[in-house]
């Protein structure tokens, strides 16, 4: 089986987009070169690639980018800056009615 690729974009707005492909250069150049009008990314051109992660397992790959799609923006740039120590911090629930936060 071929490789899938997850990957992270940062569009002209300064918003990501997570997506994924088996080749990321023709799936960069179509998000810059608007083939899909439809995209998320077609009215934030140009992007520019910031992450990527190659998988072996298709439902792998597909389970991390529907988890990347979830994260905060200040945990998907932290993965994009390799700072991995972050991660399990930005992950923790900062609401008041988290029950770890009530007193």
């Amino acid at each position: 089986m071929d490789e899938l690729i997850v990957y992270i974009l940062k569009c002209s707005d300064g918003s990501y987009y997570v997506g994924l492909t088996n080749d990321i250069n023709i799936r960069v150049f179509q998000h810059n070169d608007g083939k899909y009008t439809t995209s998320y990314t077609y009215n934030r051109r140009p992007v520019e690639l910031m992450w990527f992660n190659k998988f072996q397992s298709k439902l792998e790959a597909i389970k991390w980018e529907k988890k990347l799609k979830g994260w905060t923006r200040k945990k998907k740039e932290a993965l994009i800056e390799g700072k991995f120590d972050l991660l399990p911090a930005l992950a923790e629930c900062k609401n008041e009615s988290h029950s770890k936060n009530k007193v």
